[in-house]
């Protein structure tokens, strides 16, 4: 039978919906899609274009890594949604330097019609346990 663990990190953002942090599975942990809000306020998007709010989708994400004692270094497969494709490269710069140096995982880019809160970009993740 497999091994089906919930977490909720304590030092995560707080969520802007009915759903944990992430949830492990066998070999994975599988991370809810991060949205560019306040770790404590999931009500307020930063503001600062494509590159902030990317910025901060990527901390929200680490919080997330670092409470199941994991790491960009660990992420196998990454699902980006974008509402504005034309931010595709400006998003990519600031994704990118997440990850270490010959260490990005595989991925696909989804364009969408718009995002929760508002957003820009919301980025979720797969990372090997």
């Amino acid at each position: 039978m497999l091994d089906i663990l919930r977490h909720m990190v304590p030092d995560g953002p707080k969520t802007v919906g009915p759903f944990h942090h992430a949830v492990s599975a066998g070999d994975f942990h599988f991370i809810t899609g991060q949205m560019p809000t306040a770790p404590d306020d999931p009500t307020h998007i930063v503001e600062g274009g494509i590159e902030a709010q990317t910025r901060r989708v990527m901390d929200n994400l680490k919080l997330v890594l670092d409470g199941l004692d994991s790491g960009f270094d660990r992420v196998v497969f990454a699902r980006v949604y974008l509402v504005n494709f034309q931010d595709f490269d400006r998003m990519n710069a600031i994704y990118r330097s997440y990850f270490p140096e010959g260490g990005l995982p595989a991925r696909t880019c989804i364009g969408v019609t718009g995002l929760a809160v508002g957003a820009l970009v919301e980025i979720d993740l797969i990372a090997a346990r």
